[in-house]
């Protein structure tokens, strides 16, 4: 499987993090939740997930694997 660019998925996990607390600010904004469902459903294809809570957990864990001490290793690749 191809892992996705980490600036990326960093880029865009702090987007849908933003858009998150501004649904909860504003529950009856429909644009700011159609916005962040868009960011959601860009998270899920991006990472290969079938919910936005997995996709923002794999996403999470794609960004700490290139920091040190984090959990996340790849088995089997060069480096790893």
């Amino acid at each position: 499987m191809l892992l996705p660019d980490r600036n990326t998925v960093d880029r865009l996990l702090r987007h849908y993090r933003a858009q998150e607390r501004t649904v909860l600010a504003r529950p009856c904004d429909l644009s700011a939740r159609r916005r962040f469902e868009d960011t959601a459903y860009t998270l899920c294809v991006l990472m290969g997930e079938r919910t936005a809570r997995e996709a923002v957990q794999a996403a999470e864990r794609h960004v700490a694997g290139g920091r040190p001490g984090s959990r996340h290793t790849l088995e089997g690749l060069p480096g790893a």
